[in-house]
């Protein structure tokens, strides 16, 4: 049984082109139909111009999974891995070695897959998400995939398992963009980016040493994804090198260690082909002298020999042979004086921004993003992250550099006070620096800013383009000054102005997509409360706080249920500082006020001996209610009223089964 009813009509993932999966599904199964989708037809325009050219494919057909099977197709068999993966006719190494390094986070690769399966309800039609520009966007498509007899054009099943997964997870993502061509010869960014909602940390290579092999560690352990691309050849396109890499291409990074060799220790990381095979044949490769020589106690445990396109090669064979070194988390990445992955960020997110082109030759007056660097701190201390949303396919190729432009400008405070004057735009005056960088949809740089007041002002070539910009500040570890007394945030520091609630989920949130109940207590104890712990958010608050929000009913939650939680923690703050009496008090006897005074209880009441029995359940033995319990009694009375009024079919009373009943007073 869902919970919270009308709640959950509240929130819905972003539909691709308004396709939604249940109601296809649905109508395709009453009627015993295999989906075919209008949208994405199996036609050459599907394919686009770029991979059909001087190709001959008169015995192209599109065909489904069971028609390309050996045997029984599986979605998923044993669990999705990289291995899974072979690359096809279209040149998407940049997108599938982002995917290889995604199956290592499989909560996170799950959040992109979700459960599906070709036995269960099966119907022809799959759903994979996406995100874009901040957003998560869920697009179906039906499984007719291109194939030339048996064998699928693009990424294609290994043989030994026939799971389709990848395969139709590269159509989604072509269709995302347009067409399979759209997937030819891509930017790793752009990538990791739609597969996670992360920050990209571009690493050019030769780097650190010590510095590079723990951000690589440190990566992997916390499930980052890494990827890095080779060098281009002189002709341009992708050619099988004397050392068995391949020139411009683009591969996962999987992890690294430091092995016992000789008298000694040797850095090496392991990387992972896309093609499938095709493998690194110097120092540490497959078969080479010094996997036979080292007698380090885990060489079972990290070198197989098998044509996987696994390999591992030394820390300096890597910086050689290698361009950069992308990883993709939540906050960014920096290796100058000493920095690691463990820096603490703290982003300012503005979303749906949208910019015009401006003829006068100027950036435009309202196109500025103002940001402050409040204490000196060495290396790194700002980055800024664009993603701007995808061009439409009609574009031509030649405009599909990246369409923003912009400089970071330092002004007094007084200027941001009030209206910038147009000289404040001269290119000329405080420039910091000014950005032109060759991707499609993502770019992120970094600076090291005295402190001061600093304005990101960017501009466009286009008519007009539509941006998601993050700005990352450095936070010294001691940045959070506990008071004296323990208190909620004083009124002029309330939710709503202190930062973005997307800030602060970003700041807390694993790989940017979701919290537990561990991480909520954090959260909130962090961002809500300041003095020494007192009347602190519990652990078991919190996870009753997470049900009431949990619409997936999955133990977390996900941007859009924690704004909604967002939107009611904003107003208990203010019922809690309105109702008390004294600072930090809430009397056992101002509940009925307090319930009076919650927006989101308009039209709940409750009778005088129930009110008593909440002043039993939620106030100590001096008749005071705390912040964290006012929290969980105003979210629960909500809860509980709505789903009465969900449930009753005459709103007097209602019949639950007992399983429908343990569900509700369980969980809830």
């Amino acid at each position: 049984m869902a919970h919270n009813q009308e709640l959950l009509a509240e929130t819905s993932v972003i539909k691709f082109k308004d396709q939604d999966f249940n109601s296809l599904r649905d109508r395709c199964l009453s009627r015993g139909w295999l989906f075919e989708d209008e949208t994405f037809p199996p036609m050459a325009s599907s394919i686009g111009h770029k991979l059909l050219q001087g190709k001959c494919l008169s015995n192209l057909e599109w065909k489904r999974p069971q028609d390309l099977s050996n045997g029984p197709p599986h979605f998923i068999l044993e669990g999705a891995s990289r291995f899974d993966i072979q690359q096809g006719e279209a040149g998407d190494c940049w997108f599938l070695a982002a995917l290889g390094s995604l199956t290592q986070n499989p909560q996170c690769l799950q959040k992109i897959l979700m459960v599906q399966s070709f036995s269960h309800q099966y119907a022809g039609i799959f759903r994979f998400r996406f995100w874009q520009c901040g957003q998560w966007v869920e697009l179906v498509i039906d499984d007719r995939l291109p194939a030339m007899g048996k064998e699928c054009l693009f990424v294609r099943p290994r043989k030994d398992n026939q799971e389709f997964w990848p395969c139709l997870l590269e159509k989604a993502y072509a269709k995302l963009l347009g067409s399979y061509s759209r997937l030819h010869q891509g930017y790793l960014p752009d990538a990791l980016v739609d597969l996670t909602g992360g920050v990209v940390s571009k690493i050019d290579l030769p780097s650190s040493a010590s510095h590079l092999l723990m951000a690589v560690k440190t990566a992997a352990t916390e499930g980052s994804l890494m990827a890095c691309s080779t060098p281009k050849a002189p002709t341009d396109q992708e050619e099988v090198m004397a050392n068995g890499l391949v020139s411009q291409h683009a591969y996962t990074v999987t992890r690294a260690e430091q092995i016992q060799y000789r008298r000694g220790q040797e850095e090496i990381i392991c990387l992972w082909n896309p093609w499938g095979k095709t493998e690194w044949r110097g120092r540490w490769s497959d078969g080479s002298r010094e996997w036979q020589e080292t007698s380090d106690p885990r060489k079972s445990q990290l070198y197989e020999n098998k044509e996987d396109g696994e390999f591992w090669m030394s820390h300096q064979d890597f910086q050689e042979n290698f361009s950069c070194l992308f990883i993709c988390a939540q906050t960014p990445i920096t290796l100058d004086h000493g920095n690691t992955l463990r820096e603490r960020w703290s982003p300012k997110v503005f979303m749906n921004q949208v910019i015009l082109r401006n003829t006068a030759g100027g950036p435009q007056s309202d196109a500025h993003y103002p940001f402050s660097v409040q204490e000196h701190t060495e290396g790194t201390n700002v980055v800024v992250s664009f993603t701007v949303t995808a061009m439409p396919p009609s574009m031509k190729a030649e405009n599909e550099e990246f369409p923003l432009d912009f400089q970071v400008l330092k002004g007094d405070s007084q200027q941001f006070r009030e209206s910038l004057p147009p000289t404040f735009y001269s290119p000329f005056r405080n420039a910091v620096q000014g950005i032109n960088y060759q991707t499609k949809r993502n770019f992120t740089t970094s600076f090291h800013l005295s402190p001061g007041t600093y304005v990101v002002v960017p501009k466009t070539q286009r008519d007009a383009a539509k941006f998601l910009l993050r700005i990352f500040l450095k936070t010294p570890d001691s940045d959070r000054s506990w008071r004296s007394n323990f208190s909620l945030r004083a009124q002029k520091e309330s939710l709503s102005e202190t930062s973005s609630q997307q800030s602060i989920f970003y700041r807390y949130a694993q790989q940017g997509l979701d919290i537990d109940a561990t991480q909520l207590q954090s959260l909130l104890n962090q961002e809500l409360l300041t003095g020494p712990p007192g009347d602190t958010f519990s652990l078991d608050e919190c996870r009753s706080i997470l049900a009431l929000m949990d619409l997936q009913v999955n133990g977390r939650l996900n941007q859009e249920e924690f704004t909604r939680l967002w939107r009611r923690l904003v107003t208990c703050q203010h019922v809690f500082q309105n109702t008390q009496k004294s600072p930090g008090v809430l009397r056992s006897s101002d509940l009925g006020t307090a319930i009076a005074n919650t927006d989101f209880l308009t039209g709940i009441s409750i009778s005088d001996e129930l009110l008593g029995l909440m002043t039993l359940r939620y106030s100590d033995r001096a008749h005071r209610v705390s912040f964290p319990s006012l929290v969980c009694f105003l979210m629960r009375l909500e809860a509980m009223a709505k789903t009465f009024r969900n449930l009753s079919k005459d709103g007097k009373g209602l019949y639950l089964t007992e399983e429908e009943w343990m569900n509700l007073v369980m969980y809830n």
